[in-house]
């Protein structure tokens, strides 16, 4: 995966595949300390103490229809090229918290990428989900609610065409206000 955002997808749609309703999404910048932080929590299964032991490793996967799981391993292997770390935190029926970090100014460091197209791909799954999505890079700060644009939005579904084109643009417009 060339992108952050993608990995950030995959763990995403794992959630989703885990039962979570409730996904947030923390990006945060800061360039003062040199660091980009992601972390992705969620209210889906969780695992056991077992499970969480072995999931960055890339030939244990509780799935039956692969044999190896590589969303893990493959982000902790980007964060550690930058001098970052991988954190994973979960517990049955308490959902997972997954947090990685990278050294911002590190030439291994992979590119953000498109992070409205990933909100918009989890967004346009059949099941609905609640996703907040905050972006922060020194001190400013973008936050997306999917709670928020229903609200705004009464009577539409929100992975309609229609839905999805408004909240890409929103994104990509607001996302570029951070731009330093």
């Amino acid at each position: 995966m060339e992108d952050l955002s993608l990995h950030i997808l995959d763990i995403a749609e794992n959630s989703i595949d885990a039962g979570a309703r409730n996904i947030t999404i923390t990006v945060c910048e800061d360039t003062a300390a040199d660091l980009l932080s992601i972390e992705i929590t969620d209210d889906g299964r969780g695992m056991t103490a077992e499970v969480a032991e072995h999931a960055a490793d890339p030939f244990y996967t509780t799935r039956t229809t692969r044999r190896v799981g590589l969303g893990l391993p493959l982000l902790r292997e980007a964060a550690e090229a930058a001098n970052g770390t991988l954190t994973l935190r979960s517990a049955p029926r308490a959902g997972t918290s997954i947090r990685a970090t990278f050294q911002l100014s590190h030439i291994d460091r992979k590119p953000l990428g498109r992070m409205a197209d990933t909100i918009v791909a989890l967004i346009a799954t059949p099941r609905e989900i609640d996703i907040t999505y905050t972006h922060t890079r020194d001190g400013k700060a973008v936050v997306f609610d999917t709670k928020e644009v229903r609200r705004q939005l009464p009577g539409e579904l929100l992975n309609s065409v229609s839905a999805l084109n408004i909240v890409r643009e929103h994104l990509s417009m607001e996302e570029g206000t951070l731009a330093p």
